[in-house]
């Protein structure tokens, strides 16, 4: 049975690594297979960051609308950054704004089940589908349901 590889004992060794023969073009010497699958899970992770930022965005704005009355300035600032942490993601990385679409309906899912956990509201209270669109989701303006002075206070 051959020992375990460098890539299986210490992941962060094993990249150093093979920075180092990259840096020095030692091609035949790079473990060419497990770059492959890192460089692929790279993309795969950004893809998931992007679902993960929506749902958490998402899924304060149906708080922010189903409870208007426990609105605080926690959810606003949750509200905020999760909008700014959208925008870097999507600076950072332009490619991903076709996934967008695909992005918004699988976050949707998890976006519900945070606002039901968080507002002990039954799950039949939140649409089925997204009630808001990409570009409602991302505005830094959108505040859905009756307005809030939080929103005006902070802006002063």
């Amino acid at each position: 049975m051959p020992s375990p590889s460098l890539y299986e004992t210490d992941f962060y060794a094993w990249t150093q690594e093979q920075v180092t023969l990259l840096r020095n073009e030692q091609w035949s010497q790079i473990d060419v297979q497990n770059l492959i699958e890192e460089i692929q899970s790279l993309g795969k992770q950004q893809r998931q960051e992007l679902r993960n930022r929506l749902s958490a965005l998402i899924g304060h704005l149906l708080k922010w609308q189903y409870q208007s009355q426990h609105r605080s300035r926690s959810w606003l600032a949750t509200l905020r950054i999760q909008r700014l942490d959208i925008a870097e993601l999507l600076e950072d990385n332009p490619s991903l704004k076709p996934y967008l679409e695909e992005a918004l309906r699988k976050a949707y899912f998890k976006s519900v089940e945070l606002a039901v956990g968080e507002t002990d509201l039954p799950k039949q209270t939140f649409p089925v589908e997204c009630p808001y669109s990409l570009s409602e989701i991302v505005d830094y303006d959108f505040y859905p349901g009756e307005p809030s002075k939080l929103v005006d206070e902070s802006e002063q």
